[in-house]
């Protein structure tokens, strides 16, 4: 299918249009975690437990994608078992290490959850070209790149940066 003629847009009203998104999507999750008894932080570990699919994460693989620490993750794990979410497996080539491993039955009703927004998604994403949601998905990659050096940046500077 072509691509339908845009109105055109600034960076900037780009930006802002992201900005909304954002903040929709952040309560969106807020509202998802509380509906599935977790926290935030909790269904973002569980989102990439999930994405793996076959190719279980260690535990050190999870806190690099969630962008917390290992023993930030320990907790999280702990509190995803208790809720019957997932596992933790020992690594098979290394005894030393563990994969986390999402229930199934867990995992049928997160994707539940998310399956009529995602399809909602995929019928907007067909009124674009192939060519154009090739550039939506390239956007989104380097965005999230940008987001992550953006992150370690306030990270390093937030020692130097005080409330009022």
């Amino acid at each position: 299918m072509d691509g339908k003629p845009r109105p055109p847009a600034t960076a900037g009203e780009a930006i802002q249009r992201m900005d909304a998104y954002v903040s929709l999507g952040l309560v969106g999750q807020q509202e998802v975690a509380q509906l599935l008894g977790l926290n935030v932080t909790d269904l973002t570990c569980l989102g990439h437990v999930l994405g793996a699919g076959e190719n279980p994460l260690g535990a050190g693989d999870l806190a690099e994608r969630a962008n917390l620490t290992t023993g930030a993750v320990t907790g999280v794990l702990n509190r995803l078992e208790r809720a019957g979410y997932a596992r933790r497996q020992p690594d098979p080539s290394d005894r030393r290490r563990v994969r986390v491993v999402a229930d199934p039955t867990a995992a049928a009703r997160v994707v539940a959850v998310y399956e009529p927004f995602y399809a909602r998604l995929a019928a907007l994403f067909a009124d674009y070209s192939p060519d154009e949601v090739a550039v939506i998905a390239d956007w989104f990659a380097r965005a999230a790149d940008e987001a992550r050096a953006h992150l370690e940046h306030v990270r390093s500077t937030s020692d130097r940066i005080t409330a009022p």
